[in-house]
């Protein structure tokens, strides 16, 4: 089915991002599309703040309002700001606004590093501006970033045309972050030599092993730092320290196995690293509110409704 954008809605290219969204995501949850880098993310009532995997990419959020929390800094992100995700994260995050009628909606893009890379090799002086060291931002969404997010959807309706004009409009997104206030993160993210890039080769090591034991010493010779500059920039970046980022990866993925696996907390714990069943399940409810089991049958009935 096409659905139908009337003239007076596509003179405005938030309210068109709103119904194009509403249609592609249906109901409440994570859709993907056809064109690979884009997500469509609905959710129709408020949630508390759990931590939460946040990939790097960016979030343009069309209806309805969402807080990140990293420590003691609160990142709030509306239809009036995009958020940038410049590598790995795991913040306390949760829906503030939505509801059946007005549903929060949300655009998410992942991004490939070396797909702005490619785009420096044309812009070489671009955005030489002081960065946050932090690896989430917000900015105020310029128009020719709704814009061009809008076109993107609405390839969606012409999938015969998407596979030549879904590139070429993401390139346009990626230049008009490139040239735009968070210019200095998106760079810093495909620069081989900055931090950014070295915290960001720290987290992939410990994404490819976080069920090993971590030596700290290890992680810091992967990135090309000392073990004190690497615990220093990766707090920077993630607001925890290296062993405090690996805990959560462990966590996250157990709940992940009892969710979409079966697992009980002990096999699931023991997969993810844990040794001992007791101190999986006491971190576990440290970090997501409820133990293991009655937490996952909640998430499940959630599920059903």
């Amino acid at each position: 089915m096409t659905e139908h954008i009337s003239p007076e809605v596509r003179q405005d290219p938030l309210a068109e991002l709103v119904q194009l969204v509403q249609h592609h995501a249906p109901t409440d949850g994570l859709h993907e599309t056809a064109i690979a880098p884009l997500h469509l993310i609905r959710a129709s009532a408020p949630a508390q703040p759990i931590p939460a995997v946040y990939e790097p990419g960016l979030v343009v959020v069309v209806q309805g309002r969402k807080h990140a929390f990293l420590g003691d800094d609160l990142i709030a992100y509306d239809p009036l700001h995009y958020l940038m995700v410049s590598v790995t994260m795991i913040p306390k995050a949760h829906v503030v606004e939505a509801s059946p009628e007005k549903p929060y909606l949300c655009i998410r893009l992942n991004i490939d590093p070396q797909q702005v890379g490619s785009l420096l090799l044309e812009q070489p002086d671009a955005a030489p501006a002081p960065a946050s060291p932090r690896g989430l931002n917000v900015a105020r969404v310029p128009f020719e970033l709704l814009d061009a997010m809008t076109r993107l959807l609405r390839l969606l309706r012409a999938p015969e045309h998407a596979p030549v004009l879904a590139p070429l409009v993401l390139r346009e997104i990626h230049y008009r972050v490139l040239t735009g206030e968070l210019g200095a993160r998106f760079r810093a993210m495909a620069v081989g030599d900055s931090h950014a890039r070295r915290i960001a080769t720290a987290i992939d090591w410990i994404k490819r092993r976080y069920a090993e034991p971590m030596r700290i010493e290890e992680v810091a010779e992967a990135a090309h730092m000392s073990a004190s500059n690497l615990h220093h920039h990766f707090k920077q970046v993630t607001s925890m320290s290296p062993l405090q980022f690996q805990k959560h990866l462990r966590l996250h993925h157990a709940r992940r196995l009892m969710l979409t696996e079966g697992l009980d907390a002990a096999g699931a714990g023991h997969r993810v690293g844990y040794e001992s069943p007791s101190q999986f399940s006491r971190e576990y409810r440290r970090m997501f509110g409820a133990p293991p089991r009655a937490e996952v049958e909640q998430l499940r009935q959630a599920a059903q409704q």
